[in-house]
């Protein structure tokens, strides 16, 4: 597996890890504006992890011949 597939991988995970937290804190929250503030750092966090995962996995090729 390439190190750049990897590291896709790796921020894929990160990113719906962070949108289902995000989400999370959303669902089980009153109406603060600490708690707005935290929802929408994890979401664009999430968001910005996944998007450049998916990106990363997607336009790398793959030059293992087996």
């Amino acid at each position: 597996m390439n190190l750049k597939r990897l590291f896709g991988a790796i921020l894929t995970f990160l990113g719906v890890i962070g949108l289902i937290y995000a989400a999370y804190v959303f669902a089980n929250t009153s109406t603060g504006e600490q708690n707005i503030k935290i929802t929408a750092v994890y979401g664009i966090v999430g968001l910005i992890f996944f998007i450049a995962g998916i990106g990363l996995v997607k336009k790398t090729r793959d030059d293992s011949n087996l």
